[in-house]
């Protein structure tokens, strides 16, 4: 409908204009200056409200978060009887959304009355001197009433392509957002002659330093310094907050060092091609993501296409198979989106299953196996260990007994390495492996630095 209105009224205004100024180029001189004037005062009414309208879709991003939130996090709300308190800041957001949308609408109402008092202004105007144009001899009365048609399809056009204007003023503020996401280049891109081949799963930090926000002076990670050789067991233990898996970030390329360089096989990680890297390093983040669909669908993440026979041994590796199997269609069995009918034990493995079938030269587990009691934990890492010994694996845990029997274990506190070595090493010569050691053998749980210290 925009669109034919706005190629419709833009040919009548000038065929009308064009007929006026045949008619009588005297008296089309008042509705032509009546139109400079109108443009005037829906340009001025236009450029308020776009501004207007460019914070109600600001507006729109609180409430909308204020909904997002209180959905994703429904349970949190009940368990610490928050409704009031969340529907008190769900109605200020709303409140704030209408008031601006009030505003806006309020000025885009005066577009009429302007417009209708310019129009009638310009009728009685032509009337006048039309009249005066008869009775002197030189118009005659048939082309008073064929100009006063013409004028009235003028202003006709006019309200319609203002209308268009109203319209063009929402979209234009919604077009900028959307153009703004369109538009945004990747930090992260492939180079120009990228390499497709990972010659191994060595895996080298040199001098890194990283910082989420570059300029900002505060550092994640600072001075790191490792040599990690193809198919050792790296575990990586440190309080909450230390930089654990923004460490294991830069392996994957998920973020870029700020100085220094993570290479893969020998390759700085910036040299790779991103698919070629990221198949071959596969990551279990710490938020388990599953998708809607079969846990076969999900498996196929791992391997797009793969024998029954390949994503079956996926799942006995990450015992997987042990609830699988209980499922009522086995692997066929849905899963709801973000996997909400499973459990968080269950998701882990599955998300180890689907990493494992890439069959990927480094492993990393961040903190993957927090939600499964310990001696599915040591299966899973007495698998990873005699199935894929070729296989780099590095793994974040808060437990000592899930890192203690790695090659060598990696102590992080504040950004920094603390330690590097093996679990009997760092018992006698790393303060902080110490606390934690002595922190869960007393029957302590995960670990935090600080609160150990304290």
């Amino acid at each position: 409908m925009c669109l034919r209105i706005a190629l419709r009224a833009p040919l009548m205004l000038i065929c009308s204009m064009v007929m006026c100024l045949l008619i009588n180029a005297k008296l089309s001189m008042i509705f032509l200056a009546a139109i400079v004037v109108l443009a005037a005062a829906v340009a001025l009414i236009m450029s308020k409200a776009m501004k207007i309208f460019s914070h109600v879709f600001h507006r729109y991003d609180d409430l909308n978060a204020s909904v997002q939130e209180n959905i994703s996090a429904i349970r949190v709300v009940k368990a610490f009887v928050r409704e009031d308190y969340e529907n008190e800041k769900f109605s200020k957001a709303a409140t704030r959304l209408y008031e601006l949308f009030v505003s806006a609408e309020k000025l885009q109402a005066l577009n009429l009355p302007v417009m209708m008092f310019i129009v009638y202004g310009c009728i009685i105007a032509i009337s006048w001197f039309g009249a005066r144009f008869i009775v002197a001899g030189s118009m005659t009365t048939g082309n008073l009433t064929s100009l006063f048609t013409y004028v009235m399809t003028v202003f006709s056009s006019l309200m319609m392509l203002s209308m268009i204007f109203v319209m063009m003023t929402m979209s234009a503020a919604s077009g900028k957002r959307i153009a703004e996401v369109l538009e945004e280049k990747a930090d992260i891109t492939d180079p120009s002659k990228p390499l497709d081949r990972v010659k191994d799963g060595s895996i080298d930090f040199d001098h890194v330093t990283f910082s989420y926000r570059q300029g900002s002076g505060e550092e994640t990670l600072s001075g790191i310094d490792l040599h990690i050789r193809s198919g050792e067991i790296i575990g990586i233990i440190g309080g909450t907050g230390c930089g654990k898996s923004s460490l294991v970030s830069l392996i994957s390329r998920l973020y870029d060092v700020t100085s220094g360089s993570v290479k893969v096989g020998g390759e700085d990680v910036r040299n790779y091609d991103l698919e070629t890297l990221r198949d071959q390093v596969a990551v279990v983040l710490q938020k388990n993501v599953l998708f809607s669909g079969t846990v076969l669908d999900n498996l196929r993440w791992g391997k797009k296409i793969g024998s029954t026979e390949e994503y079956r041994e996926a799942c006995c590796l990450a015992c997987a198979d042990e609830f699988i199997e209980h499922l009522p269609k086995g692997y066929d069995a849905w899963v709801e989106r973000g996997g909400a009918n499973f459990s968080g034990g269950q998701k882990q493995r599955l998300c180890i299953a689907r990493a494992l079938l890439k069959h990927p030269k480094a492993l990393i587990l961040d903190d993957s196996t927090s939600a499964v009691d310990t001696a599915t934990d040591a299966k899973i890492r007495e698998a990873l260990q005699t199935v894929i010994p070729g296989t780099t694996k590095i793994i974040i845990a808060q437990r000592i007994s899930s890192v203690q029997d790695a090659d060598r274990i990696l102590v992080l506190d504040n950004g920094r390495v603390s330690g590097f070595d093996t679990h009997e090493n760092l018992l006698k010569t790393n303060t902080i492996y110490q606390e934690i050691y002595e922190a869960q053998t007393k029957g302590g749980g995960d670990f935090d630095h600080e609160q150990a210290s304290e």
